[in-house]
Protein backbone atom coordinates (compact mmCIF):
# COMPACT_ATOMS: atom_id res chain seq x y z
CA UNK A 1 0.00 0.00 0.00
CA UNK A 2 1.12 3.52 -0.88
CA UNK A 3 0.15 6.78 0.97
CA UNK A 4 1.62 8.86 -1.89
CA UNK A 5 -0.15 12.34 -2.19
CA UNK A 6 -1.60 12.84 -5.80
CA UNK A 7 -3.23 15.76 -7.99
CA UNK A 8 -6.52 15.97 -6.72
CA UNK A 9 -7.42 18.57 -9.01
CA UNK A 10 -6.18 16.52 -12.11
CA UNK A 11 -7.87 13.41 -10.64
CA UNK A 12 -11.43 15.17 -10.48
CA UNK A 13 -10.76 16.41 -14.29
CA UNK A 14 -10.80 12.84 -15.05
CA UNK A 15 -14.77 12.03 -16.88
CA UNK A 16 -15.51 9.60 -13.86
CA UNK A 17 -18.51 8.47 -12.31
CA UNK A 18 -19.47 9.78 -8.90
CA UNK A 19 -21.53 8.92 -6.48
CA UNK A 20 -23.65 11.53 -4.52
CA UNK A 21 -25.50 10.60 -1.25
CA UNK A 22 -28.77 12.73 -0.17
CA UNK A 23 -31.11 12.15 2.77
CA UNK A 24 -32.75 9.05 2.85
CA UNK A 25 -30.65 7.88 2.49
CA UNK A 26 -30.32 7.69 -1.20
CA UNK A 27 -27.06 7.19 -3.79
CA UNK A 28 -26.94 7.82 -7.16
CA UNK A 29 -24.56 7.80 -9.79
CA UNK A 30 -23.87 11.04 -11.11
CA UNK A 31 -21.70 12.84 -13.59
CA UNK A 32 -20.22 16.14 -12.77
CA UNK A 33 -18.12 19.32 -13.33
CA UNK A 34 -15.41 19.94 -11.00
CA UNK A 35 -14.71 23.45 -11.67
CA UNK A 36 -14.13 26.50 -9.42
CA UNK A 37 -13.17 24.00 -6.19
CA UNK A 38 -17.05 22.88 -6.61
CA UNK A 39 -18.68 19.57 -7.91
CA UNK A 40 -21.73 21.07 -10.49
CA UNK A 41 -24.36 18.11 -11.22
CA UNK A 42 -27.15 18.98 -13.62
CA UNK A 43 -30.64 18.09 -12.39
CA UNK A 44 -34.01 19.18 -12.86
CA UNK A 45 -37.58 17.81 -12.69
CA UNK A 46 -37.26 14.91 -14.07
CA UNK A 47 -35.63 13.68 -10.84
CA UNK A 48 -36.21 13.56 -7.13
CA UNK A 49 -32.73 15.12 -6.52
CA UNK A 50 -33.67 18.72 -6.15
CA UNK A 51 -36.94 18.05 -4.15
CA UNK A 52 -34.05 15.69 -1.71
CA UNK A 53 -31.61 18.67 -1.41
CA UNK A 54 -34.12 21.27 -0.50
CA UNK A 55 -35.50 18.96 2.32
CA UNK A 56 -31.90 18.78 3.51
CA UNK A 57 -28.85 20.33 1.60
CA UNK A 58 -26.38 17.78 3.57
CA UNK A 59 -25.12 15.68 1.33
CA UNK A 60 -21.71 13.76 0.55
CA UNK A 61 -20.13 12.35 -2.57
CA UNK A 62 -17.16 10.11 -3.50
CA UNK A 63 -15.36 10.09 -6.75
CA UNK A 64 -13.32 6.51 -6.96
CA UNK A 65 -11.37 4.44 -9.69
CA UNK A 66 -9.80 1.20 -8.65
CA UNK A 67 -7.60 -0.70 -11.89
CA UNK A 68 -6.79 -4.13 -10.90
CA UNK A 69 -4.30 -4.35 -13.58
CA UNK A 70 -2.29 -1.74 -12.06
CA UNK A 71 -2.90 -1.72 -8.48
CA UNK A 72 -4.44 2.18 -9.06
CA UNK A 73 -6.69 2.79 -6.27
CA UNK A 74 -7.33 6.36 -5.72
CA UNK A 75 -10.58 7.76 -3.86
CA UNK A 76 -11.91 11.73 -3.08
CA UNK A 77 -14.87 12.27 -0.54
CA UNK A 78 -16.34 15.18 -0.53
CA UNK A 79 -19.26 16.92 2.23
CA UNK A 80 -21.26 19.68 2.69
CA UNK A 81 -24.52 21.63 1.67
CA UNK A 82 -25.38 21.82 -1.58
CA UNK A 83 -27.24 24.47 -3.72
CA UNK A 84 -29.42 24.55 -6.60
CA UNK A 85 -28.22 27.16 -8.86
CA UNK A 86 -29.24 28.34 -12.60
CA UNK A 87 -28.25 26.57 -15.07
CA UNK A 88 -25.63 27.65 -17.58
CA UNK A 89 -25.43 26.05 -20.91
CA UNK A 90 -21.59 26.95 -21.40
CA UNK A 91 -20.94 25.48 -18.05
CA UNK A 92 -23.32 22.45 -19.28
CA UNK A 93 -20.92 22.08 -22.33
CA UNK A 94 -17.66 21.85 -20.37
CA UNK A 95 -19.34 19.25 -18.57
CA UNK A 96 -20.82 17.08 -21.23
CA UNK A 97 -17.87 17.48 -23.52
CA UNK A 98 -15.64 15.45 -20.46
CA UNK A 99 -17.79 12.64 -20.86
CA UNK A 100 -19.08 12.79 -24.60
CA UNK A 101 -16.12 14.17 -26.57
CA UNK A 102 -15.74 17.60 -27.81
CA UNK A 103 -17.84 16.50 -31.20
CA UNK A 104 -21.65 17.70 -30.27
CA UNK A 105 -22.69 16.14 -33.52
CA UNK A 106 -22.20 12.69 -31.86
CA UNK A 107 -24.11 13.41 -28.99
CA UNK A 108 -27.12 11.43 -28.42
CA UNK A 109 -29.59 14.20 -28.88
CA UNK A 110 -30.69 13.42 -25.26
CA UNK A 111 -27.58 15.05 -24.10
CA UNK A 112 -27.56 18.15 -26.68
CA UNK A 113 -30.80 19.18 -25.16
CA UNK A 114 -29.04 20.26 -21.91
CA UNK A 115 -27.71 22.98 -23.89
CA UNK A 116 -30.52 24.33 -25.78
CA UNK A 117 -32.18 27.97 -25.45
CA UNK A 118 -35.43 26.25 -23.23
CA UNK A 119 -33.22 24.23 -21.03
CA UNK A 120 -34.08 26.62 -18.07
CA UNK A 121 -37.49 26.64 -18.84
CA UNK A 122 -37.86 23.14 -18.77
CA UNK A 123 -36.40 23.49 -15.59
CA UNK A 124 -32.63 22.01 -15.93
CA UNK A 125 -30.73 23.53 -12.88
CA UNK A 126 -27.10 22.97 -11.57
CA UNK A 127 -26.63 21.24 -7.77
CA UNK A 128 -23.43 22.99 -6.81
CA UNK A 129 -21.55 21.42 -4.45
CA UNK A 130 -18.66 23.29 -2.57
CA UNK A 131 -16.94 20.68 0.17
CA UNK A 132 -16.89 21.50 3.53
CA UNK A 133 -14.64 18.55 3.47
CA UNK A 134 -12.70 17.13 1.12
CA UNK A 135 -10.56 14.14 1.43
CA UNK A 136 -7.77 12.36 -0.79
CA UNK A 137 -6.47 8.84 -0.28
CA UNK A 138 -4.48 6.83 -2.65
CA UNK A 139 -5.01 3.13 -1.62
CA UNK A 140 -3.04 2.04 -4.25
CA UNK A 141 -0.90 -1.49 -4.55
CA UNK A 142 2.01 -2.87 -6.44
CA UNK A 143 0.96 -5.87 -8.66
CA UNK A 144 3.04 -8.97 -8.70
CA UNK A 145 4.29 -9.91 -12.12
Amino acid sequence: MTSEQFDVDAFLRQPLTARLATNGPTVRPVWYLWEDRAFWILTGPWSRLPDRVRDDPDVALVVDECDLATGRVRQVTARGRAELVPFDAAKGRRKLSRYLGDDEALWDPRFARYLDDEASGRGTMWLRLVPDSLAAKDLGYTVAP
